[in-house]
């Protein structure tokens, strides 16, 4: 199976079991102009729909390797495209992120799913570069190109209380200050 027809098979999914949830991660980033490479697909998910995810993702012949409050994650022995991933909203920003994402066409219109704003993708990436510093090069270029390419739509107090979240206001004001000289 490719990356299409499991992101297809997914969403169909989700659609039919009434589940609230947004593209995030690689896949959002496209969205928004930024192109890289992914290894996974990333939701954000409800909590309370976190049991019929489970389900769903059983019924596609997927493995639960991780669960948490705050994720699943899921690998399948049976899919070219084995990994995808569950952000568990049920947390004020999380919840907010997901009321904010707004519905997009995908897969040529066969599809209209919710993927979150470029400044909820940032605040994921900063949360997520100051949790895992692993993680931090790439986080930090996604972040950046993010802000670069939607500079002029981007709410920047958001993006900017998303950096203070994590006593980051510093590399927020390095950032903006990079962006304003490049123009």
């Amino acid at each position: 199976m490719d990356f299409l027809s499991t992101f297809e098979l997914v969403l169909k999914e989700f659609q039919e079991q009434s589940i609230d949830f947004a593209v995030i991660g690689g896949l959002a980033l496209q969205q928004f102009g930024v192109t890289r490479t992914t290894n996974d697909i990333d939701f954000l998910v409800l909590i309370s729909d976190k049991d019929k995810v489970k389900e769903v993702m059983k019924k596609l012949h997927y493995d639960l390797k991780h669960e948490s409050i705050d994720v699943l994650n899921f690998f399948s022995k049976h899919s070219s495209f084995d990994r995808i991933d569950f952000l568990i909203a049920h947390r004020k920003y999380a919840l907010a992120m997901l009321e904010r994402a707004a519905l997009r066409e995908v897969l040529d219109g066969a599809f209209k799913i919710k993927f979150l704003k470029p400044e909820d993708q940032i605040g994921l990436k900063v949360q997520s570069s100051k949790n895992d510093p692993e993680r931090y090069h790439q986080d930090m270029a996604d972040i950046k190109a993010l802000m670069k390419i939607n500079y002029n739509d981007l709410d920047m107090s958001l993006v900017k209380e998303y950096f203070s979240l994590f006593n980051r206001e510093p590399e927020f004001n390095k950032l903006i200050q990079e962006i304003e000289n490049a123009k």
